[in-house]
């Protein structure tokens, strides 16, 4: 089994509960790398016997940290409509609600189509680039292989403020594993805080919120397989102990596959 597939794994408990557990190898600085609990509970809507569909958009809320071991996801489908389902999703532990989640799933039909954002271009192979070092960071970060092309966060702490906080970069599960809905509700997360960047220095931060909303259909996740994904990030407004921070993620043909917002908290 490919560690993340281990990660996510759910034992169903019945009506819609599901028995869950933290994994070692996302393990960040508190808790669990918060991309891996979004695909847990993403996961338990994917699972459920009632689903309709394929996931449109997966809105998560970390209300505390996930302590290491056992905890329980709870998927119920609050409506279901002719072709759009919504999802109310909560994980629990023994101190209570520890995530809750909001998630759309739709059948989709062919339409008409377009995207206004485009894709990187002119970018070097991933082969071309040096892998980012993931000794001294938390275990999660070696679970992916990203290589930077543009706004690697950890190429100095030097304290000098930087005008912007953009980053560009290759990314995939490492080992590599075909892209899902799930690995790619987790990789969206993948873009460090845009604040490290920005100020370029760590400041102690926690994610609490974040929006993913897919683009892709199945046969765009086919499409991908094991192929770097393109990511690119960017931050929007530090303010008053809080920022966000959006992101991109494009399949290696310039397709775009799902954009992400987040609202993180800082302490200055």
């Amino acid at each position: 089994m490919h560690p993340f597939d281990h990660a996510i794994q759910l034992q169903p408990l019945g009506d819609g509960s599901y028995q869950a557990e933290t994994s070692p190898a996302y393990a960040n600085m508190v808790g669990p790398f918060g991309g891996v609990t979004c695909a847990v509970l993403l996961n338990a809507a994917l699972q459920h016997p009632d689903k309709l569909g394929q996931p449109v958009a997966l809105t998560v809320n970390f209300a505390a940290p996930i302590a290491d071991g056992p905890y329980t996801v709870t998927a119920r489908a609050a409506r279901t409509n002719r072709s759009t389902q919504h999802w109310v999703i909560e994980a629990r532990q023994a101190s209570g609600v520890v995530a809750l989640a909001t998630a759309v799933f739709a059948t989709r039909r062919p339409t008409w189509s377009a995207s206004e954002v485009q894709a990187p271009q002119g970018l070097p192979a991933p082969e071309d680039l040096a892998r980012m070092p993931s000794e001294k960071r938390p275990p999660w970060v070696a679970a992916y292989d990203m290589r930077f092309t543009e706004g690697d966060v950890f190429s100095g702490f030097d304290g000098q403020e930087q005008p912007d906080s953009r980053s560009c970069q290759w990314l995939r599960d490492d080992p590599p594993r075909p892209l899902d809905f799930a690995s790619l509700a987790s990789i969206s997360d993948c873009f460090f805080p845009r604040i490290f960047l920005r100020r370029r220095r760590v400041a102690p931060i926690g994610t609490v919120s974040i929006t993913t909303y897919f683009h892709a259909d199945e046969a765009a996740l086919a499409a991908q397989g094991r192929h770097y994904l393109i990511g690119t990030a960017r931050g929007q407004k530090f303010h008053n102990g809080f920022f966000d921070q959006s992101g991109e993620m494009w399949s290696h043909d310039g397709h775009l596959l799902a954009s992400t917002h987040q609202t993180v908290y800082f302490k200055d």
